[in-house]
């Protein structure tokens, strides 16, 4: 089931939450909306779910209007992040729960039910709890209850609200996998919200990154991490350095580095933004001819298992660097605090400021 979003306006009183916002979601998709908090990305779900009302625009599924269907008739699943279980119905019963308030003449049968709640909890790998109330769970338990209890209706779409965000960075971890599995499973047309950049990259199939009411971006994890459309993009997915800077007839300076910028090469004089990501910060002990780079001294190292990361502070100017190596560079190159470093960044990419 295909979604399409149309110019979706919302506004809540004087607050724009979304401004003319377009969209696709791919038939058995799994669509991640990134953003920071208040960029409108639970609203446009909650519109997707019929659960608000747009302002302007329309949401077709698989090429039908919904804008004006009510909740039931859309076949949406919903999972929602504090899960909103019954905690006085047992396991099976909260999963059971959609089916038996169905309308009798579409209500399945009781040996029905039975076979879809232990087939349902047994690809949530939850069976064995099925007598057990929600209390007496863990978070990712609950959780992994609750996605059972949306499937269980057979949504044709399913739509997930922070799933995630009140576990937990273990649990987190462990049920996107989860997740990321048991979609490739079912291939259920899926949307997912979520403010964790990580999350986002390792689950969805496709990424769209949402900042004050709009749409910045879309497109696959590579895509929008290798090639960011905005400043906003390259710094909400993973640290980044930044440099002001001016570029000139397609060159661009960082401190004594002049670096080729092709896209420019009509530019005259503009100030700019060039952003360089830890990763793509390389570092020598000793000034390489072969490669342009600036000197710096190492202020501060912290190890992260196999990588470490340094600050370093540029001896042309007060800014703070971050480079990132493994840590097999790193005891290569024999670092402390206080080295003197040269810098030479790759990967560079300019935006006009």
């Amino acid at each position: 089931m295909s979604i399409e979003i149309r110019n979706i306006q919302k506004n809540f009183n004087s607050f724009s939450a979304l401004n003319n916002v377009s969209l696709d979601v791919p038939s058995g998709e799994l669509v991640a909306l990134l953003g920071p908090s208040g960029c409108g990305k639970t609203t446009l779900l909650r519109i997707i779910a019929g659960l608000e009302t747009a302002d302007n625009g329309s949401i077709h599924f698989h090429g039908n209007d919904t804008i004006h269907s009510n909740v039931r008739d859309r076949q949406v699943g919903f999972v929602f992040q504090h899960y909103a279980l019954f905690r006085h119905m047992t396991v099976f019963e909260n999963v059971a729960f959609g089916l038996r308030v169905r309308p009798r003449k579409t209500r399945p049968s009781e040996n029905e039910i039975q076979r879809r709640v232990h087939e349902l909890l047994e690809l949530v790998q939850l069976d064995w709890l099925a007598d057990r109330y929600p209390p007496q769970l863990s978070g990712g338990q609950r959780q992994r209850i609750a996605l059972a209890r949306a499937l269980a209706v057979e949504p044709k779409v399913l739509l997930l609200d922070e799933p995630f965000g009140a576990l937990d960075a273990k649990v987190r971890k462990d049920l996107r996998r989860w997740l990321r599995r048991l979609h490739d499973e079912l291939h259920i047309t899926s949307v997912f919200v979520t403010h964790d950049q990580e999350e986002a990259l390792e689950v969805a199939d496709r990424i769209v990154v949402m900042n004050h009411g709009k749409v910045e971006q879309m497109g696959s994890p590579q895509e929008v991490y290798d090639k960011p459309a905005s400043p906003f993009v390259y710094q909400f997915l993973g640290n980044v350095n930044l440099f002001h800077s001016r570029v000139n007839e397609g060159k661009t300076h960082i401190g004594d580095i002049e670096v080729e910028i092709e896209s420019f090469k009509e530019t005259q004089n503009s100030p700019a933004l060039a952003y360089v990501r830890p990763h793509d910060i390389d570092i020598q002990k000793e000034l390489n001819g072969q490669k342009p780079a600036f000197s710096a001294i190492v202020s501060y190292i912290h190890s992260l298992g196999p990588l470490v990361r340094l600050e370093l502070q540029r001896d042309d100017q007060f800014e703070i660097v971050e480079a990132e190596m493994t840590r097999e560079k790193f005891l290569q190159l024999e670092l402390s605090v206080g080295s003197k470093v040269y810098v030479h960044p790759r990967n560079v990419r300019v935006f006009l400021n």
